[in-house]
């Protein structure tokens, strides 16, 4: 386990998303993206909750936000080095961004993530 302060952590998660191709940011749509100290079930590094891209259509307007949360104390908890909490961070980004366009568990541990 690391300990790495909210606030560079918050950090890692901004570099994060800097590094999704633009192309894709510009099609993200109402969606916000929060570090979470602790997960609401243990094992838990990331959750998606909101509707995916793909599952909009005419009738979506005036909702919440979709929202993306990144569990920086769990995520810790795996990590031994700095580097190996960027790497998570990373990896944890990309896969809750991949549920926003809906990319469900399965397909992206077929693409392998």
């Amino acid at each position: 386990m690391i300990e790495v302060s909210r606030e560079r952590f918050e950090e890692l998660v901004s570099d994060a998303l800097d590094s999704i191709p633009p192309e894709l940011t510009k099609v993200m749509s109402n969606v916000v993206v929060m570090v979470v100290d602790d997960p609401p079930e243990p094992g838990l590094l990331g959750l998606y909750t909101g509707i995916p891209l793909t599952e909009r259509g005419d009738w979506y307007a005036g909702v919440l936000p979709d929202r993306i949360e990144i569990y920086r104390n769990e995520i810790c908890a795996i990590c031994e080095t700095e580097d190996d909490v960027v790497e998570e961070v990373q990896i944890t980004v990309i896969h809750e961004i991949a549920h926003h366009f809906g990319i469900d568990d399965d397909h992206l541990h077929e693409l392998g993530w």
